[in-house]
C-alpha cells in the first residue's frame, strides 16, 4: 500500500477598515519609513527595510526584538519577499519567506501575502490573504504566532494612521 502525503496550506485571513485615505494607507505598505513605523507586534522594532516596489522587486525587512521581550531581546526575524503582483493602489502580492536568524535551514517559513486596498466615503478596507506553504521543523511555533503578529502588527497600523 503506498501512502500519499498531502502538504496542507495554512490560510490567515484579515480584513481592517482604516479611517484615512486610500493614498496614506497604500505608502503605509509600500514606503520603508512608514513601514518601519508599524510593521511586527509591540516590543520589536525593523531594523533594515527595504522596498522595490516592481513586479521581479524585493521587499526586505528584519524584525528585531527589543530589550522589553526579555530573553529574546536582540533575536532578528528577516522576511524577504519578491513582488509577484502590484497594482498601485488597489493590490500588493508578494511571496516572501521569513526566518530565525542563525537558525535558518529549520526556521524558514514560506508564505504568500495578498493585499487589497478599497476606498470608500474617506475610508480604506485593507484584506489580507496569508498562504503558508512551507513550515520549518523549528517554525512550527512561530508559524502559530503569526496571526498574533499579523494582527498585533495591523493593530499599529491603525495607532499610526490615526496619529497623522
Amino acid at each position: 500500500m503506498i501512502l500519499q502525503l498531502f502538504k496542507k496550506t495554512k490560510e490567515l485571513d484579515f480584513e481592517r477598515t482604516y479611517r484615512a485615505p486610500l493614498a496614506t494607507v497604500w505608502q503605509a505598505w509600500t514606503d520603508p519609513d512608514m513601514l518601519r513605523q508599524w510593521w511586527g507586534p509591540e516590543k520589536t522594532f525593523i531594523a533594515e527595510c527595504r522596498v522595490d516596489l516592481r513586479v521581479g522587486g524585493e521587499l526586505y525587512l528584519v524584525m528585531e526584538a527589543g530589550e522589553a521581550m526579555g530573553k529574546y531581546a536582540g533575536t532578528r526575524w528577516p522576511m524577504a519577499g519578491t513582488f509577484t503582483r502590484i497594482e498601485p493602489t488597489d493590490r500588493l502580492t508578494y511571496d516572501a519567506r521569513s526566518w530565525t536568524e542563525g537558525e535558518e535551514e529549520g526556521s524558514t517559513i514560506h508564505h504568500t501575502n495578498d493585499v487589497t486596498f478599497t476606498e470608500s466615503d474617506g475610508t480604506t478596507k485593507v484584506t489580507l490573504r496569508i498562504a503558508i506553504t512551507h513550515i520549518g521543523a523549528k517554525a512550527k511555533m512561530a508559524a502559530f504566532g503569526m496571526k498574533f503578529g499579523y494582527k498585533a502588527q495591523l493593530d499599529k497600523l491603525d495607532k499610526l494612521l490615526t496619529s497623522r
